[in-house]
Parts: C-alpha cells; structure tokens; sequence
C-alpha cells in the first residue's frame, strides 16, 4: 500500500483466500479512515464477486490469480477486479425480478443484486483476454458531534 491509500494484490482461486480478501480491505480501511459500515459494504460485495469468481470463472479447473486494485480517495473508494475467467459481464445481467415467496424464486441473481445495491457504480470490460470489472463507493464520513455548552 502506498501513501495514496492505494492497494494493489492477487489471490488464488480458493474460497480459503477469502480471508486475505478481507484483511487487505480492513487494511486500507484503517489507513485512509474509512468508516466500518463502507468497509462492511465493501467486504460484503467483494466477498460475492470473489466467490462467483471461483466458482464460475473456471470451468477448466486450476490455479489462477484474481488481481485487485483498491484506491481510497477522501471521498471515494474504487475497485478493480480483474481475472482471466470464462467472460461475464454482470452489469448485463437482468436485475432481480420482483420479490416473490422464497420457495418460488428461481436460483441465481441476488448476489449480484446484492452487490449492485451496496455499490454506488459498477462497470465492465473485457479486455486482453480479462474480465475488469470496475466498483466505487462513495465514502461517507460523518461529522463530529457538535459540542454542546453547558
């Protein structure tokens, strides 16, 4: 990480990395003051894009590494992910049809609809043979409680 609140880190393709995934987050959370419900978020998504990654991206089985760049500005957090997987643009895929009883839902979607309501923005590209798919968060910093004279 680097004094501009950016980081830059592969995992493997194993569940087992979730952990990392996570700390490398904390990490930079902690150095740019980031506010533990944006970091909750944040973990949240990326928790259900890391896991789709490993379970759909390779088909063929495997090591592969999924890279990622987290950047922190005052007012802002963006992410990139970027993997060599089967090609998948989740900013194309149909959002969730409306709520229906659970027994009656078809199986898929909420992950990403999950991920699309956390996140402020999220875009896609393939390019050079990856999936880069792009995510920002506005960082909401809260005021100081005003003081009060007594």
């Amino acid at each position: 990480m680097n004094a501009q609140g950016c980081l830059v880190f592969e995992l493997k393709n194993d569940i087992r990395e979730l952990a990392a995934l996570s700390r490398h987050v904390e990490a930079l959370g902690r150095r740019a003051g980031i506010p533990a419900r944006t970091l909750l978020e944040v973990n949240l998504a990326l928790d259900e894009l890391f896991t789709n990654i490993i379970t759909y991206g390779f088909p063929q089985g495997g090591e592969h590494r999924i890279r990622f760049h987290l950047r922190a500005d005052p007012r802002r957090l963006t992410i990139v992910i970027e993997d060599e997987g089967v090609p998948f643009d989740p900013v194309a895929c149909a959002p969730v049809e409306a709520p229906c009883p659970l027994e009656e839902r078809r199986v898929g979607g909420l992950g990403l609809h999950l991920v699309r309501n956390l996140m402020d923005e999220m875009s896609y590209r393939r390019t050079q043979g990856k999936n880069v798919l792009t995510l920002r968060k506005r960082i909401e910093r809260q005021e100081p409680p005003a003081c009060e004279a007594g």
